[in-house]
């Protein structure tokens, strides 16, 4: 899922549209390159020429994206609203899963939404009130891989064009202290939990920190968790077959694994440092949560790629540095390095020509291109996109474990699941299971019961 936050990021700032305004012309032309509703744009404007004619319109935008990594969002459209005059309107809500349905069936849907959930784009289809995207935003699919296609589509019907990738499977750590207490990056899950165990003996910082408050999405930083131990327990097939409850929660392949997760984030010795009990988990933003490692608490935290932004301004991120993230290893070694994906889908919910000229802008390879050049802790599995963009070293990871052939991806199961159970009852379970001890077999049986018949 994607990363929440609490306050609004502002518009574009002011500096950067005047710039833009004087390096760019939109003026009509006369000889017939462009027409009165389609002015021709000139200078650095002239590579939207496809998307002119809509200027002194404006587009809502509605998702659970907030500052600081909505800071490279908006910056990333800024030039292209500058030239074409379209207004990107953009919101950002700590409760987006629980207000958009609200406000789609209210008729109050806004123009775009960019949903990280597979699972809330059923939801949302289900409704009628979801606009298949024009025949351009179609076409520009060419340029992802074919499963990400499927992610954005509903019943076999194309909805919604992929905007980002995340990955996952990352612990982030402190590399100037592992060197300091002499430790290495683990390269096997027994190295990892050996490696907790030294840490937690050693009577210094404890191992893990971690927190799962999100607003009205908490929980969601467990589900992740438990994915993790399926898919590095036992592969792609079984994990599949949990998403489509074929392999119930109950199953004891399920148990098992949230059983290693307890093992882990439960464990009161390993957990949660600087911060407070097992319990405080649960009322520890997300956002948070790493940083005790900075403060030398604690000496890890299990988070995805997109945590990148939520470190303070000013910290070195780097194989040397204050900063950095290994892979999180399989637990069992004969699954090939499994790597679990996140990403965000954009979907509308009008067609008005100044909305499709936005849709087809931000299904390109040239907007993802954009926005990888303002954004650290943001990677596209756009194929157009030139890696050599990728100047932070975690950005170079995490597109490097998800375009690798050999790995074992999987997308989030808990958004691909149905949004009652997903983004729902898991959501409720798994926090319930951190901030009361509740037992497994209860959390796997709600969860269960909660899966649409």
């Amino acid at each position: 899922m994607t990363p929440i936050q609490r306050r609004r990021l502002l518009a574009a700032p002011a500096v950067l549209a005047l710039a833009l305004t004087a390096a760019c012309s939109n003026s009509s032309s006369k000889d017939g390159g462009g027409t009165s509703a389609a002015p021709t744009l000139t200078g650095d404007c002239a590579k939207y020429q496809a998307y002119a004619g809509h200027s002194g319109t404006k587009v809502t935008m509605f998702a659970s994206i907030l500052s600081p990594e909505s800071d490279s969002l908006e910056k990333s459209w800024a030039e292209f609203s500058s030239c074409t005059g379209i207004k990107i309107s953009y919101e950002g809500s700590n409760d987006f899963e629980s207000q958009l349905p609200v406000r789609v069936s209210g008729g109050n849907a806004p123009d775009f939404a960019i949903i990280p959930q597979p699972g809330l784009l059923a939801q949302m289809v289900k409704t009628g009130k979801v606009v298949k995207p024009p025949a351009q935003t179609v076409a520009n699919e060419d340029k992802w891989s074919p499963v990400w296609k499927t992610y954005g589509s509903v019943n076999g019907t194309f909805y919604a064009a992929p905007m980002s990738a995340n990955m996952k499977s990352l612990v982030w750590y402190s590399p100037k202290a592992f060197k300091q207490a002499g430790y290495e990056v683990p390269k096997t899950w027994a190295d990892l939990m050996a490696l907790s165990n030294r840490i937690a003996t050693s009577g210094g910082a404890k191992p893990w920190c971690g927190g799962i408050a999100s607003g009205t999405a908490t929980g969601w930083p467990a589900t992740d968790w438990v994915e993790e131990v399926v898919l590095g327990t036992y592969g792609g097939d079984v994990y599949d077959q949990w998403v489509s409850h074929k392999v119930k929660f109950s199953d004891e392949k399920i148990t098992t694994a949230m059983k290693t997760v307890a093992d882990w984030m439960q464990n009161p010795a390993w957990v949660n440092a600087g911060i407070g009990d097992v319990k405080s988990i649960a009322t520890t933003t997300f956002q948070d949560a790493g940083a005790p490692i900075l403060s030398n608490k604690c000496y890890m935290l299990q988070q995805a790629s997109f945590y990148r932004a939520q470190w303070p301004k000013g910290t070195n991120i780097g194989p040397d540095g204050d900063i950095f993230a290994f892979h999180l290893p399989a637990v069992n070694p004969a699954v090939n390095s499994p790597v679990e994906g996140g990403g965000e889908f954009l979907a509308a919910f009008s067609n008005r020509p100044e909305v499709q000229a936005v849709q087809n802008y931000l299904s390109t390879s040239d907007w993802a291109s954009s926005r990888v050049k303002v954004a650290s802790g943001w990677v596209s599995a756009n194929q157009g996109v030139d890696k050599s963009l990728y100047t932070d070293p975690i950005d170079r990871l995490s597109a490097e474990a998800l375009t690798d052939p050999a790995a074992t991806f999987r997308f989030d199961a808990s958004d691909l699941m149905p949004a009652a159970v997903g983004s729902g009852q898991m959501w409720k379970s798994f926090t319930a299971w951190f901030a009361e001890g509740q037992a497994i077999p209860k959390v796997a049986a709600d969860i269960d019961a909660a899966w649409p018949q």
